[in-house]
């Protein structure tokens, strides 16, 4: 049976949800393939007709500036999907974040409670090279996005690039397309999904609340995402790209707005490129991305809510596994990955006449830490993550609390967490 390989900072990247039916290159020594029962699925390999699998995560945070520390069971996961016949099967992922939902649970200890389906959706292999998926999914949109898996980075956070500028895990309703060449190392997706609300949209998150997420999503407004991978030896690089509407009103509204209505109305546009390296206990990843939002100064007139024009962020991360060359024969079939990221973004690059610059939102973060799975499907998790920002703007800081520290460019947070999945 061909084997999977995805390249991973410190751990190999498991075959995640839409990544099944990709490219299956040799693994090398320094590659080793972690399964879970979702992905046995995914790949027709599981005889059973119903599998049950999920990941979770938890953490401890201590904010030195703030001299506050917060800990949480960050998310819970439960896969069940079900295998109907050869050709078509189900998946789906209910997701609990930060432990309970309830009255009064909103938003305690700066973490909000929230329950819903992370993906719900067919897929239809057509034939050994290709398949359709539809329904809610997670469209390949960089590296964190399709494998957001604990186990599957380094650092107890997600990367900030792919929190804040790419928004995981993002999902949407739609139809994909998955292949891979069967004459070059090369993978390749297109979808077709739901817009974005740009009504949402909230200063200092980027795109994050415009997303439907497959709630009630506008569907008067449509996006069109695509991606291709190739593989070389060691290395993995991969492109993809976005295009969707963020106006989903009726045409009489948009009108009376002065907004432009219709498909791709008010046009957000996203770019990345990334590439991967694992060999002989090293792994290391960059991964650039762009934002272009067309609309932002006509959504900002017309439902102030200060978007920029151009973001970016990038990123890059190396780890090496210090068991690689153990001979101690326990060690080896475990991973203790130390590793350091660096990682630029700026959410308002350039922004429109009727916006408001915030120095805060052009970060720089490094982060250096310690992974270590005792098993490919548990980690444990330990970094410091030093953050600088530009400075405030006065004129954003509005009835400001009497208790509120004065703020400072620099910060520093200590993470210690966990991680499964299986």
């Amino acid at each position: 049976m061909k084997k999977l390989v995805l390249l991973s900072i410190g751990c190999t990247l498991t075959a995640q949800l839409l990544t099944a039916q990709t490219l299956k290159p040799t693994v090398t020594a320094a590659q080793k393939l972690v399964m879970t029962n979702e992905d046995s699925l995914n790949q027709g390999m599981n005889t059973s007709k119903t599998v049950v699998s999920g990941y979770g995560s938890a953490f401890f945070q201590r904010d030195f500036n703030q001299q506050m520390s917060r800990a949480t069971l960050e998310r819970a996961v439960l896969f069940v999907g079900h295998q109907f016949n050869a050709k078509i099967s189900l998946f789906t992922e209910l997701e609990l974040e930060n432990a309970k939902v309830g009255p009064g649970t909103d938003g305690v200890g700066g973490f909000e409670g929230e329950i819903a389906m992370e993906q719900a959706y067919l897929k239809f292999n057509l034939n050994s090279h290709q398949y359709l998926v539809a329904g809610l999914f997670v469209p390949r949109i960089g590296i964190l996005n399709e494998n957001h898996l604990p186990v599957n980075f380094n650092g107890v956070e997600r990367p900030m690039v792919e929190q804040l500028i790419i928004p995981a895990t993002w999902r949407e309703l739609g139809i994909g397309f998955y292949g891979h060449s069967r004459y070059a190392p090369l993978n390749y997706t297109v979808a077709l999904l739901n817009g974005l609300n740009g009504a949402a949209f909230e200063h200092g998150t980027g795109l994050i609340d415009g997303r439907a997420e497959g709630q009630g999503a506008f569907a008067n407004n449509i996006a069109v995402t695509a991606s291709v991978q190739y593989y070389l030896q060691d290395f993995k690089f991969q492109l993809s790209g976005y295009a969707g509407g963020a106006n989903g009103a009726a045409k009489r509204k948009s009108d009376s707005l002065l907004l432009k209505s219709g498909p791709f109305a008010e046009t957000v546009y996203l770019g990345e490129g990334d590439v991967q390296y694992a060999r002989n206990g090293w792994a290391v990843k960059a991964l650039g991305t762009v934002i272009s939002y067309q609309g932002a100064a006509d959504m900002n007139r017309a439902y102030a809510n200060n978007m920029a024009s151009f973001l970016y962020g990038a990123y890059g991360e190396v780890a090496y596994n210090l068991f690689e060359h153990t001979r101690n024969e326990k060690l080896k079939m475990q991973q203790f990955n130390v590793f350091a990221r660096y990682e630029m973004l700026d959410m308002n690059a350039t922004i429109p006449d009727n916006a408001i610059y915030d120095g805060k939102l052009k970060q720089q973060h490094l982060i250096a830490g310690i992974t270590y799975l005792p098993i490919p499907n548990v980690a444990l998790k330990a970094d410091v993550r030093l953050l600088h920002t530009g400075p405030e703007n006065p004129e954003l800081v509005i009835n400001p609390s009497p208790t509120r520290i004065p703020y400072s460019q620099n910060d520093t947070f200590l993470n210690v967490g966990i991680g499964y999945s299986f």
